[in-house]
């Protein structure tokens, strides 16, 4: 008698083990369906009728700095003199990182590198000082320097290097040089394809390094106040990540999904073949 109470004792125990493997998997198909907030910009009215004017941010001129790439064409009535200005003295460097949309940038594209006290080294101008000035500061600069030598030149600077890097839960993950200096965040999300479902979407991570120091900002694009934001226009190498959601997480860890069904199925197996050698 006392050998079979052990027994049934033994084998209720083993026989609650698949309804615990059942709610434990139950959990995990629930976390994996749970529903997800997709929607841009929820405040907006959905009707045509109800119109919402939301001021815009202030857009701030980018300025140079150390390690800048600029692209520099003169312009004269001389075609001789605009090849030899543009051509023969123009360097060439390396742009890391171009990727995707940023294709229209080559690996190497020529520019001239500002150097760590912030001047260039143009033919016919010289050296100059651009740190922390505008491109368009610096091309009035340049055209006032070129006027002594050329009739009416026409001048251009550009950013070569004018970089946004964009991760995590995005289509196309990767390092776009933009091909405008006025690039919003809505701009860089574009070019990386949007979103994917997965994507938080009221929690988009904006990093950006300011004098040595890194610069953390939120944004919510469930919130038409995305556009008020002084974050709104990027700048020369921000980064934004988009975090992946829990359900992301889940459904993606498949090695960990298959070692929880290998799990699951060896439990049940042992339960089989110890309750009816118990029984």
């Amino acid at each position: 008698m006392k050998i079979i109470n052990q027994g049934m004792t033994r084998f209720r125990r083993f026989r609650s083990l698949p309804v615990l493997l059942g709610g434990m998997l139950a959990l995990l198909l629930g976390a994996c369906s749970s529903p997800k907030n997709i929607s841009y910009f929820k405040d907006v009215p959905d009707t045509v009728k109800q119109k919402m004017m939301v001021e815009m941010a202030t857009y701030n001129t980018p300025v140079i700095q150390a390690d800048d790439i600029l692209q520099v064409t003169i312009q004269t009535l001389d075609p001789a003199s605009t090849a030899l200005l543009n051509q023969q003295n123009s360097p060439t460097w390396p742009v890391a990182g171009t990727s995707g949309a940023a294709g229209a940038a080559s690996a190497n594209s020529p520019g001239y590198l500002v150097d760590k006290q912030g001047s260039v080294t143009l033919p016919l101008v010289g050296k100059i000082s651009v740190k922390g000035k505008t491109t368009g500061d610096v091309q009035e600069q340049i055209r006032v320097k070129a006027a002594e030598f050329y009739k009416d030149p026409v001048v251009n600077v550009r950013f070569i290097n004018f970089k946004i890097t964009v991760l995590g839960e995005v289509t196309k993950p990767a390092t776009y040089v933009m091909p405008n200096e006025k690039v919003t965040l809505l701009d860089a999300l574009g070019m990386a394809g949007d979103l994917t479902i997965y994507g938080k979407r009221e929690n988009v991570l904006l990093i950006r390094e300011i004098e040595g120091k890194k610069e953390f900002v939120r944004f919510n694009l469930n919130s038409s106040n995305l556009f008020t934001s002084p974050y709104y226009y990027l700048q020369q190498g921000d980064v934004v990540y988009v975090e992946p959601s829990k359900s992301k997480v889940v459904s993606t860890d498949a090695a960990r999904l298959r070692n929880i069904t290998i799990i699951s199925s060896v439990l049940t197996l042992l339960v089989v073949i110890f309750s009816r050698v118990n029984f």
